[in-house]
């Protein structure tokens, strides 16, 4: 890789920026090509006129676009050339509203299989760092905290306090993001009311089936610690089966 593809690779890591390093095997030529890229990219990465990338056959921009969207690097042919695309995606990221004992479990367990985790929770009695050792723990109501997070789709939310007050401001948050998963802790009777809220809000049926309530894979898990796991499996389920 040439020192300035390198530089800008090491930057956008950096920055959590997904890029792909698209490669011609033959002559060595490369280029970057990130999600939002949908015309060509041009070689060595530069930007053509008005931010539009050029140079590069658009089907390998969706190619690349493809390959960030499912960590997935791949060799390809195409015009009689060998093009191999490498993928530099930031982790996932899990954002675990309400720092209740599930929340201790799970945010061990998320990170231990690859995420960012960040627990947001503003009531101070739960807020306590010496529970989450190694986790970002923020203060404060999650609906501004999510909004400054940026939530984008290699996101998840987990909605945990079981106070309408403090995970309904955090989904109505992720439900305006392209956050990959939503979830919600709670009986079926409390998730319909939720999801009633949440209509009142504006967000359409199709919007609301988005948030997975109860939350996690129907296991028959009981203690916090199995609850976490069937919220692991469910958000990797929701993440890979996304990419397939």
């Amino acid at each position: 890789m040439r020192m300035s593809l390198l530089g800008r690779v090491v930057r956008d890591r950096r920055l959590k920026k997904p890029v792909a390093l698209v490669t011609e095997l033959g002559e060595g030529a490369q280029w970057l090509v990130y999600a939002e890229d949908a015309e060509d990219a041009e070689e060595g990465g530069e930007r053509g006129e008005g931010g539009a990338p050029t140079g590069l056959p658009e089907f390998l921009v969706r190619e690349a676009r493809d390959s960030l969207e499912s960590d997935r690097c791949q060799r390809l042919q195409a015009g009689g050339r060998d093009y191999f695309i490498q993928c530099f995606n930031p982790p996932l990221r899990m954002i675990l509203v309400g720092a209740v004992h599930i929340a201790e479990c799970l945010a061990p367990m998320a990170e231990l299989v690859g995420f960012d985790v960040v627990v947001v929770e503003p009531r101070e009695a739960f807020a306590q760092e010496e529970r989450f050792p190694g986790i970002e723990l923020r203060r404060g109501w999650p609906g501004p905290i999510l909004a400054e997070l940026e939530l984008d789709a290699r996101s998840a939310v987990v909605s945990l306090s079981h106070d309408p007050k403090i995970d309904d401001p955090a989904l109505a948050t992720a439900l305006a993001s392209p956050a990959f998963y939503i979830g919600a802790l709670g009986s079926k009777k409390n998730h319909r009311g939720r999801l009633e809220r949440l209509a009142g809000m504006g967000f359409d049926a199709s919007a609301c089936a988005r948030v997975h309530g109860p939350v996690g894979l129907p296991i028959g898990s009981r203690s916090p610690a199995e609850i976490a796991v069937s919220i692991v499996a469910q958000a990797i389920e929701a993440r890979r089966g996304q990419a397939q």
